[in-house]
């Protein structure tokens, strides 16, 4: 009977459990980047577990109106896109711009805030740059996949600047501030955040674009959408919006007039002709989502270029990994013990830290001893850790070396250099040449890691290209022929190389 007391106890305990999880309203997901997104979203000062920021909050009120709990996601930036058409979240929102690319391929909400395209420089430029004409052969900085990236292409070809393109929105102003960049075209709310941290800095007022922020989801859940779009209307209503707004210092003489216009159309932006989106020159409603072969006109000249930014930087860097590498190796193989342990210790500590933290250091950590161009910086990065692992190639290559061959030399009367240059050498470059080939192609798909550093190199080029049009198919498989262009003719000349210094007999 206690048995059968204590089961019956057990049986209703679990059932409770399962029926008070059932009731229990499932989480609204919501995505953002956390990372360097203040005022958007960003990391709780009190409490780093948690985010705060304005569309922390808006999020938050969507998710109380819904009824359900929120749930934070953390995205990268330039993945939301991507993450939403998965159905890695519910909503996103994090200072995501409204974009005919973007409502095409995803389902968007009303815009809740506008914003305005505008640039800073350093106090000193304030007359000399007062407009894009003005930067001429010039640095401008921005966040790539964004409205403000597509202005300044175009900017690009009209007046011959040069965009550099960042991952966040905190070093492109502190480059300004140390003369790395010549200007920075941002939302005035990241110009107006960066201004209270950079000292030297000026604003000028004067759009260069009107743009809106949105809410995305998947495409599919248009129902979601519309919810989010009451919640946002009424929010607008009663003074919720504002509220959050001017709790965040965001809040301007702009909203209302974009709340009248929400609150007065019952379409969705871009199809009532009284929103609209923003255009390339600041004019709401005139923009027309671009097809895949205009895009690919537009964006083909800048995926050669940065193909050959890819190539050269490949190149030099492959360079110095194999001039470095051959003397660490020599090093070790006919130093003293103690240049042989300093050596050693070099190879360890560049194969034992990753290099995108060795491309931050030299770029970013080193910026108040010496301040690196990005390119060199890229360079230097790139080419001392590839120095390691070249170094142990030679290395072991050169011991692979028959050591009765040596000896011969030494009866011979050689000296220990002219037995490296005339025997040892040579065909221990022939046993390295493969895997000198292999690591020549890692180099190559490794250099996608310097746009950390403002290098925008293929692979970064390419996600500005996928990000602005809605897709990654076109893009990728563009992306995917030219590394294979650049390097099937290695391969093909280590091959031949291969077969020509083949041993006889082998």
């Amino acid at each position: 009977m206690r048995a059968t007391a204590w089961l019956l106890c057990l049986h209703g305990c679990l059932l409770w459990a399962v029926v008070a999880h059932a009731q229990t309203p499932a989480p609204l997901r919501w995505g953002g980047d956390a990372e360097g997104g203040a005022p958007f979203v960003e990391a709780d000062p009190s409490d780093p577990t948690k985010v705060s920021g304005f569309d922390v909050e808006i999020a938050e009120l969507v998710a109380a109106q819904l009824g359900r709990p929120s749930q934070f996601i953390q995205i990268a930036f330039q993945s939301l896109d991507q993450s939403a058409g998965r159905g890695d979240f519910d909503i996103g929102l994090s200072g995501i711009e409204d974009i005919p690319a973007r409502r095409q391929s995803l389902a968007a909400s009303v815009p809740y805030y506008e914003f305005r395209e505008v640039m800073t420089v350093r106090a000193a430029d304030r007359e000399r740059f007062r407009t894009l004409a003005d930067l001429r052969g010039k640095r401008v900085a921005t966040l790539g996949g964004t409205m403000a990236y597509d202005l300044l292409l175009e900017a690009e070809r009209r007046h011959g600047l040069t965009a550099v393109s960042y991952d966040e929105d905190v070093h492109p102003y502190s480059d300004l501030a140390n003369g790395r960049v010549d200007a920075v075209v941002l939302d005035h709310v990241l110009a107006e955040r960066a201004m209270r941290r950079n000292t030297g800095l000026v604003t000028h007022v004067d759009a260069l674009a009107i743009g809106h922020y949105i809410i995305i989801t998947a495409p599919e859940n248009t129902a979601l959408r519309d919810r989010v779009d009451t919640i946002l209307r009424e929010a607008m209503r009663d003074g919720t919006l504002e509220r959050i707004f001017r709790k965040w210092h965001v809040w301007n003489t702009d909203q209302p007039s974009l709340f009248a216009r929400v609150l007065g159309t019952s379409g969705t932006p871009g199809t009532s002709g009284t929103l609209g989106t923003p255009g390339t020159l600041g004019t709401p409603g005139t923009d027309v989502p671009p097809g895949t072969l205009s895009a690919l006109q537009l964006y083909l000249p800048s995926l050669f270029r940065a193909a050959l930014i890819t190539l050269s930087l490949s190149c030099f860097a492959m360079a110095l990994a194999v001039a470095l590498g051959s003397l660490i190796a020599v090093g070790r193989v006919y130093g003293d013990p103690i240049s042989r342990a300093l050596l050693t210790a070099y190879v360890e500590v560049m194969r034992g830290t990753p290099v995108l933290l060795q491309l931050f250091v030299i770029y970013y950590g080193l910026s108040s001893v010496v301040r690196l161009p990005a390119f060199i910086a890229a360079l230097l990065g790139l080419g001392l850790n590839y120095a390691a692992y070249e170094s142990e190639i030679y290395r072991s290559a050169l011991e692979a070396v028959p050591r009765g061959q040596l000896d011969a030399a030494r009866i011979l009367g050689f000296t220990n250099f002219q037995a490296l240059r005339l025997i040892r050498a040579p065909q221990a470059f022939r046993l390295a040449l493969a895997p000198m080939t292999n690591d020549f192609v890692a180099l190559l798909k490794d250099s996608s890691l310097v746009s950390v550093i403002t290098v925008v190199e293929l692979t970064k080029q390419t996600q500005i290209f996928a990000t602005n049009i809605g897709s990654w198919l076109v893009p990728g498989l563009m992306c995917a022929a030219i590394y294979l262009v650049m390097s099937l003719p290695l391969g093909y000349l280590a091959r031949r190389l291969e077969e020509r210094w083949r041993m006889p007999g082998a």
